[in-house]
């Protein structure tokens, strides 16, 4: 798979916009929200001998629990139900939803003994949308995206980034993006909101935009600075790009240790434009055994001119230490990335 962030050398800007990724499910921590709602629930709990009106949680709307509560993954919303009578039975809608969206994940991917079935797991996150799951309106809304059917799909991602969902406000986000013409402001108004609630995906996509400066001021400094939270959260492009701007001194003091750490980093979660490049480093260094394999790697995603200089390094090693670094790439594995 190639990595289009880094653009061709003789490119006006080191940095160029990706194309509109596959979306990916993601569930995001609400453990904040909830141990907030847990700790408010707890405050206004009335002591022994006080009225039963005092501590009814029922008296709050189910409309504001349910905002409250729509982005809960299952754990959360198992430890919510446990504040009172009240919230258990307020919040059952949503534990059906739960088991609903479970069901979606099984047809979508095919788990636990479930064939694929695309039509039947939009059925179920439609369901559990309905019950008030954010989560399952962004996975909805994916399956509509997929399928070509994007305003639906915008529907809901607007649903539930209005109830919270990071992800949701990601997807949005990302959408006003590609819109023709795009809505840039709107954009980066629930990418803004996405990244403040921690989803990498958002705070890469927000660097982006402020890197490029299309249609908004350029602010590299602000840029690096959610390149490299997105980074510290898994995002494999951030790192590559972060690696960028600690090598070019862009937005960032220039630390050629740190260029090198989240080069290896992205190299090892499978970008090929890292792979190349680390491979590279790695050959100017001496280390032509490990350059051989980051280079193979890279040659096998796709990148064209990393086959030519392994070729050019293959030539410098022994028979063994060629055969050695083909096994050691046969058997290199990407470590997981969010």
């Amino acid at each position: 798979m190639k990595h289009r962030t880094w653009p061709s050398r003789s490119g006006v800007s080191r940095f160029s916009s990706l194309p509109f990724p596959n979306m990916i499910n993601s569930d995001v921590s609400t453990k904040n929200s909830t141990s907030k709602t847990l700790s408010k629930a707890s405050s206004v709990s009335a002591p022994s001998g006080s009225s039963s009106r005092d501590a009814d949680f029922s008296a709050l709307p189910y409309d504001i629990l349910a905002k409250i509560a729509a982005s809960f993954t299952l754990p959360n919303l198992q430890a919510a139900s446990l504040v009172c009578r009240s919230w258990s039975e307020a919040l059952k809608p949503l534990r059906e939803a739960m088991r609903l969206l479970s069901w979606g994940k099984r047809f979508k991917h095919g788990k636990r003994c479930v064939r694929p079935n695309i039509d039947k797991a939009l059925d179920s996150f439609l369901k559990a949308a309905a019950r008030g799951s954010a989560l399952a309106m962004v996975d909805a809304g994916l399956i509509y995206w997929q399928m070509g059917e994007k305003e639906k799909a915008i529907v809901l991602y607007q649903r539930a980034a209005e109830l919270g969902d990071p992800a949701g406000q990601c997807n949005l986000g990302i959408s006003y993006l590609q819109a023709e013409p795009p809505k840039t402001k709107e954009a980066l108004k629930w990418l803004y909101k996405a990244s403040i609630g921690g989803n990498a995906r958002a705070q890469y996509q927000l660097g982006l935009c402020l890197h490029r400066g299309h249609k908004v001021n350029c602010n590299i400094r602000e840029a690096a600075k959610w390149y490299l939270k997105a980074a510290e959260g898994g995002y494999v492009r951030a790192m590559y790009n972060i690696s960028l701007c600690y090598s070019s001194g862009e937005g960032l003091a220039h630390n050629h240790q740190l260029a090198r750490k989240w080069m290896k980093r992205a190299a090892d979660h499978g970008h090929s434009k890292a792979q190349f490049e680390h491979g590279l480093s790695l050959f100017s260094e001496g280390d032509s055994m490990k350059a051989v394999v980051y280079l193979e790697l890279a040659t096998r995603a796709g990148e064209r001119a990393a086959a030519r200089v392994k070729n050019v390094v293959l030539q410098r090693l022994s028979l063994p230490s060629r055969d050695h670094a083909m096994h050691l790439a046969d058997r290199w594995r990407a470590l997981p990335s969010c």
